[in-house]
């Protein structure tokens, strides 16, 4: 049985259909630009949008500059995505395995958002830390989830320059 403490989640009903939330959950370059915690800088990502499989990277700071290697390990449009990250190279062998993961059910009035920070997978060597973390990262995702609600309703960081 998995421990209860593995798993945290928060949920916000953002007023907007789901592909735009999607949208800028699917793109890591968009990122940094609803991190709730302040830790995300730059994608490393060939592209923008990523796919079931798909690896990105991901620098980071808090405190010291780091990076983290991310892939996607569930992915359903509109729904559901999901990347696990583990350190770069060698460093992935004892760091990393946190899952983080967004799902969206459309309602009549806008789209649940569930946000989760899934610690099941999480390397032996890094767990006792990451868990004390948990309260600070339940605050970080609460604030995650208003800015992702900002950026859809406001158009705050859209890379869409079409003028169309």
């Amino acid at each position: 049985m998995p421990d209860t403490r593995d798993i945290i989640s928060v949920e916000r009903v953002i007023p907007s259909p789901s592909e735009p939330i999607f949208a800028l959950l699917a793109d890591p370059t968009r990122h940094q630009s609803f991190d709730g915690s302040g830790t995300v800088r730059d994608a490393k990502v060939p592209g923008g949008r990523v796919g079931l499989g798909d690896t990105f990277g991901m620098s980071m700071k808090a405190g010291i500059p780091y990076s983290m290697v991310n892939e996607i390990i569930e992915y359903e449009e509109n729904r559901r995505i999901a990347w696990q990250t583990r350190g770069p190279g060698p460093l992935g062998k004892l760091v990393g395995g946190r899952i983080w993961r967004y799902e969206l059910e459309p309602l009549g009035d806008g789209t649940l958002v569930r946000e989760s920070w899934d610690i099941s997978q999480e390397k032996a060597g890094s767990k006792p830390f990451v868990r004390k973390l948990a309260d600070m990262t339940r605050k970080n995702m609460a604030a995650t989830l208003e800015r992702i609600e900002q950026a859809v309703t406001t158009g705050e960081g859209d890379t869409d320059t079409d003028a169309g």
